[in-house]
């Protein structure tokens, strides 16, 4: 699994070395957002006891992939290929098997990361991303982001890239658009992310990242098709096993990166250690 190099201790020492203030910033978004839950799913329901002794418990529709989010290398079945390493459908079996999430959590990543503030990049440029389309982001946006940050990416270091849809989904999107996203993933659902397939394949495994992660809902533009180039999960996860994160809360870490012109940190990561999981929250953190 990539993800290995990230916890190489010559990675760890590199990205401890990027700690300089003591800042902190968490990347997981509140577990109720987006809010109505998209791609189908329920919204989190959850009871409050109460006594000498409080808890809640989710009853149903705890959904490790509704907000931020690990892909694990089960996520994704290549229809050619099949799973990752040359693992076997009747190796995914609920409760254990191959590729679960919790070959990550059982060590946690921590290393360098390296944002790639594409938002305020194309928005400098004159160029701002349209988030209720499927705008694809290419490599050369990509290289020419971290080349006007001065952001260098090193073997092992998890990428990641802000396009600002969460922001606008937050901040801007309307009740009557949230609620239309929620509908059919793959008519109704629109938004930028990086392609296409084989290009950004072929460039995100050249510069040897462990993992990429994003504040959109799939990473990658979507719905996948001619218009966005194919689908990229096919490629990154069964393939390349490389692991995906989506849906994180950038906004605070972009905001000090673009002030202190600082792109690269220390990062952490510590899933649930689910046995056989397809995803899990990635409990992350950007530290400078």
């Amino acid at each position: 699994m990539t993800t290995q190099i990230a916890n190489l201790p010559s990675c760890v020492v590199a990205g401890a070395k990027l700690v300089r203030k003591g800042a902190v910033f968490p990347l997981n978004l509140s577990i109720d957002q987006p809010n109505p839950p998209l791609f189908g799913r329920g919204a989190p329901r959850v009871e409050f006891v109460t006594g000498e002794v409080h808890r809640d418990d989710y009853l149903d529709n705890f959904w490790p992939q509704a907000s931020s989010q690990w892909d694990s290398l089960r996520h994704i079945l290549h229809p050619r290929d099949g799973f990752y390493n040359g693992v076997k459908a009747n190796e995914i079996v609920v409760g254990g098997g191959n590729l679960g999430i919790e070959n990550i959590a059982r060590r946690g990543i921590a290393g360098r990361g390296v944002l790639l503030d594409v938002a305020r990049h194309l928005e400098k440029s004159g160029a701002p991303l349209d988030y209720t389309t499927a705008t694809v982001i290419t490599k050369d946006v990509l290289s020419n982001c971290a080349k006007q940050q001065q952001a260098i990416v090193e073997t092992g270091d998890i990428m990641i890239i802000r396009t600002g849809w969460l922001r606008w989904y937050l901040e801007e999107a309307t009740a009557e658009q949230k609620q239309e996203l929620a509908g059919d993933p793959m008519t109704n659902l629109r938004f930028p992310g990086i392609g296409p397939d084989e290009e950004m394949a072929s460039y995100l495994w050249d510069l040897h990242i462990a993992a990429v992660a994003a504040d959109n809902p799939a990473l990658e533009a979507w719905p996948p098709g001619p218009e966005s180039g194919g689908f990229l999960h096919f490629r990154l996860i069964p393939l390349l096993g490389m692991n995906i994160g989506e849906f994180w809360y950038l906004e605070d870490l972009a905001a000090d990166c673009a002030q202190d012109g600082a792109y690269e940190f220390m990062f952490t990561s510590a899933p649930l250690n689910v046995p056989g999981g397809v995803g899990s929250p990635p409990n992350a953190l950007a530290i400078k």
